[in-house]
This record gives C-alpha cells, sequence and structure tokens, in this order.
C-alpha cells in the first residue's frame, strides 16, 4: 500500500524539523488513555496554556483534558447528561465536550490521523511543504493549530459565510486563508479552489481532505468511541443499556466512532443528522443552511454508509432558535425553573452543531420510544466561543429576547420536537446514499469504481481502515525514537 511506502529523504527533513521544534508525537493509545502519558510531559503540561501554540499540547488532543484553561493535567472524559426536563424524552442522552481540546474544538483531533500519518512516512515535508486544509470551519483550525507546532504554513479553504471567530482566529495564527462562494452546505466550491491550488502548486501543497482522509475517522474510532463507551460504563443503572449514538454527517469523522461501538453493542442504532434545508442523503437534495460545521451536498468518502440505521433531518430554524435559549440572559432565567442551575450554566458548551446533535438525539429518543434504560450519545464539536456574532445577528433579526421568547421557544423547539422527516434506513436506502459517493469521489475526485464497490461488497474494508490506528501508533513510536527526544521520558 502507497502509506507504507517511505520518503526517506523527506522523512529526514522532517525528524530534524521535529528535534528543532521539540516535538514528540502521541499515540492513539496516548490520546485514549492519558494515565500512559509519561510524567515528565505532563509535568510540562503544568505551564502551558491549553491554546498555546506549543508542541507538547499534542498530548492535549484528548477528550479527558482537565477544563481548565491553563496548565491542566487530566481526568475522565468532560461530559454532560442532559435532564429529561430539558429534553422532554426519557432516555438518557449524554454529550461529550469538545470545547476543552486545544483551539476548542475537537476537530484538531480529526486534523491529527491525516497529518501524522504523512509525517512519519515522510508523505509530507514541513520544511518546504504547505499543508492545505479544506474545511466548512473547525477542520481547518486544527489544521492550522497542527500546522504552527510544526512550524509550516497552512492553507485554510472554507466558505465565506462561516462565522466572523473562525477567519480572526485563523487570522491570528498566521494561516493563508482562501474564503470561497456560499455557506455551509457549498461544499464543491471548497474542493474548487482546493483542486485549482493544489493544481496551481503541485510539489508545494500537501491536501489533508477531511471528507476522504480516513485519519479523520480513525481518530474518532480509536479515541472518541472508547470515551463514550466508558463513560457509559461509569454512569450506567441496573437494566441500562447503550441504544443509540447521533451525530451530523459532517466529514463523516465522528461516525467513526459508531463502527467502534457496533462492535461493543452490537444492537446499537446509528443516526446520522443533516440540515432539512440541505436533505442530501434523505431526499438527495441540495440546499443553504445555518448550522456551521456539518457539510452537505455531497456524502463523505469515509462514511461507512452499511453502519447507519437512521438519517434524521433538521430544520436550521430549530438550532438557531435554540441558541438563543440556550444563551440569551432571559433564555437562561426561563430555564432555571425547573432545570437545575448547574446544567443551565454549562449550556454556553453547545456551539450550533452541538445543538443539531442534540435536537436529533431527542428525535431518535422519540422515533424509538425510548424509556429510562435507554442510553444516547451524541458530541458537542465546539462551544458558543465561536458564535459569538451569531447572537449579535438574531438579536439584529429578530429583536431583544424575551421571556415570552423563552417559553414559545422551549415549547416549540425543545418539547414538541417531532419524528418528522427521518428515515430508518432499509438495505437499498443505505445503497442509493453510498451511491451519491460516485458524483464526487469518482467523477470529481478521481477515485475508482473499483474502491467505491470494494467499500460496499468487502465487509472487512471498513474494519481494515478503522483498526489501522494500532500501526500507525508503531510507526509514531518509531519516528519518536529517530527524533530522540522521548529518551529523558523514559
Amino acid at each position: 500500500m502507497d502509506e507504507l511506502v517511505v520518503d526517506e529523504k523527506v522523512l529526514e527533513r522532517t525528524i530534524e524539523r521535529a528535534r528543532e521544534k521539540n516535538i514528540i508525537i502521541p499515540t492513539y493509545e496516548e490520546m485514549r488513555n492519558p494515565e500512559k502519558i509519561p510524567q515528565g510531559i505532563k509535568d510540562e503540561l503544568k505551564e502551558i496554556g491549553l491554546w498555546d501554540v506549543h508542541p507538547r499540547n499534542l498530548f492535549r488532543i484528548t477528550w479527558k483534558n482537565e477544563p481548565t484553561k491553563f496548565g491542566g493535567g487530566f481526568n475522565g472524559v468532560n461530559y454532560i447528561e442532559l435532564p429529561k426536563e430539558l429534553t422532554g424524552v426519557k432516555a438518557r442522552i449524554f454529550i461529550l465536550f469538545g470545547k476543552f481540546f486545544p483551539t476548542g474544538s475537537h476537530k484538531v483531533g480529526a486534523t491529527f490521523g491525516p497529518l501524522v500519518e504523512k509525517l512519519v512516512r515522510g508523505k509530507f515535508d514541513p520544511t518546504r511543504q504547505k499543508a492545505l486544509w479544506p474545511s466548512t470551519g473547525n477542520y481547518c483550525r486544527g489544521g492550522a493549530f497542527n500546522s504552527a507546532l510544526l512550524d509550516c504554513k497552512a492553507i485554510a479553504v472554507l466558505p465565506e459565510g462561516m462565522s466572523r471567530e473562525r477567519f480572526e482566529w485563523l487570522k491570528s495564527i498566521g494561516a493563508e486563508i482562501y474564503a470561497t462562494p456560499g455557506v455551509e452546505s457549498n461544499v464543491k466550491e471548497v474542493f474548487d479552489k482546493t483542486k485549482e491550488l493544489k493544481s496551481k502548486y503541485p510539489d508545494e501543497v500537501v491536501v489533508l481532505n477531511q471528507f476522504e482522509e480516513f485519519g479523520n475517522p480513525v481518530w474518532h474510532y480509536a479515541v472518541t468511541g472508547p470515551a463514550m463507551e466508558e463513560v457509559f460504563e461509569n454512569n450506567k443503572k441496573e437494566g441500562d443499556k447503550l441504544t443509540a449514538i447521533f451525530l451530523t454527517q459532517g466529514s463523516g469523522g465522528t461516525l467513526g466512532s459508531a463502527n467502534y461501538l457496533r462492535n461493543k453493542f452490537p444492537k446499537i442504532k446509528v443516526g446520522a443528522g443533516e440540515a432539512l434545508q440541505c436533505p442530501t442523503l434523505l431526499y438527495n437534495g441540495f440546499g443553504g443552511h445555518r448550522i456551521e460545521g456539518i457539510g452537505d451536498k455531497h456524502v463523505p468518502w469515509v462514511i461507512d454508509v452499511k453502519n447507519l440505521d437512521m438519517v434524521v433531518d433538521i430544520d436550521d430554524e430549530f438550532t438557531m432558535h435554540i441558541l438563543r435559549l440556550f444563551n440569551e440572559s432571559k433564555g437562561r432565567e426561563f430555564l432555571k425553573r425547573f432545570v437545575d442551575e448547574e446544567i443551565v450554566d454549562k449550556l454556553d458548551l453547545f456551539g450550533i452543531s452541538s445543538i443539531a446533535n442534540i435536537v436529533g438525539a431527542i428525535k431518535m429518543a422519540k422515533y424509538y420510544e425510548m424509556t429510562e434504560h435507554d442510553v444516547i450519545f451524541t458530541v458537542a464539536t465546539d462551544s458558543m466561543e465561536l458564535y459569538q456574532s451569531r447572537i449579535q445577528e438574531l438579536r439584529e433579526q429578530y429583536g431583544d429576547y424575551s421571556e415570552v421568547n423563552a417559553a414559545v421557544d422551549f415549547e416549540r423547539y425543545l418539547m414538541a420536537t417531532s419524528t418528522d422527516w427521518m428515515i430508518e434506513m432499509t438495505y437499498y436506502d443505505k445503497k442509493r446514499m453510498h451511491n451519491l459517493k460516485y458524483f464526487t469521489w469518482v467523477e470529481q475526485q478521481g477515485k475508482t469504481v473499483e474502491e467505491l464497490n470494494e467499500q460496499w461488497y468487502n465487509e472487512n474494508y471498513f474494519i481494515e481502515k478503522f483498526e489501522s490506528y494500532k500501526k500507525w501508533d508503531e510507526y509514531i513510536r518509531e519516528f519518536n525514537e529517530k527524533v530522540g527526544l522521548i529518551k529523558k521520558y523514559k
């Protein structure tokens, strides 16, 4: 396989750069179980801020960071269980928090796999090449962060309609930015600009496309899935079962965690979400929407469509009204009448796509008539830290937020969430959605029909891809040994 071939000259330069920049790469095993990180590295982290562009922050690419801005160590998984008073369903809904990763989003993990797989095999030369990150927001932020650690240039390609905070942060870290036409669902325009830049600078640019790089879902398979399993095992009550996982489709990366959970809990129901305004999976549809961070109008190459059980479409009106309910002062005052104050004070930990994940989990709970013994998992990709400008825009659009607004939004967009715009997938529903990959990946991006068919007919295709993290851990250890910095921590 091509990834096994080593370019020795490039690898030699990469090792030297890592030595110069004091870089030690963590293994998937260490990101999954931070207790296995050498104590000396943990000691160094006590003097480093969570968002600092510091090489040791590679070891903070984990769900288990202590939730503090500076000097934190590691504890259990960062998560919350939403009470039924807030969701309107009996099912137990658990959400993992992405805010406590460097950059404030778990996407820094999704960028780890694609970049590191190339670094440790000499497929990317940080001394001479630029890393190009096609994205709808957080992925290129994570990529720019990891690139900065290597002191190499990052190119961020993302839609111009994304939040102002994203562009400001990318500029602050020195990324080269290309804003493409459209909004969240205009992924093809991102791909077109990426292809243009790669054609213009074929040797200078290395594309790390989250929608096709298996390092993205591999990270979630190796790290996110086990984090969910750990939370379940630590919180289950007598009679509880891990019933479902719901995730917006996005790049397909986070859904890698569902493949891990399927191995452990074979009867689990896996729901994939998308915006109703762009019903790609549900109706082969198109359009634009406001749920930032989930992408649309194509099926990512890395998704195992056969592993899905349900598609859930979410009206972006729900996400924007709940956004205000969770973050406006009148909204929080209203919620504190019947929801624990400690829970309400944490609602700013949910960004826009995180709220979509909550709505999708509620819809699944209602569809399957789940009880108090059913457990659903989802994630909060990021927090409101990246969306304050959206709050201001909503105020300008709708006016000040009142107690009446809060009561209406709570009843209409949470309690009255229904089972409309959903499909429980048959074999041929899954095949229809899988076949949509052809138009993006074979016609436009150079994949082959043979591999497309292999994804569908070869039952070991995705298993081998996801289990490859064990092989990459060996390569990472070998790379660190050659750099030589790890020796003082043994």
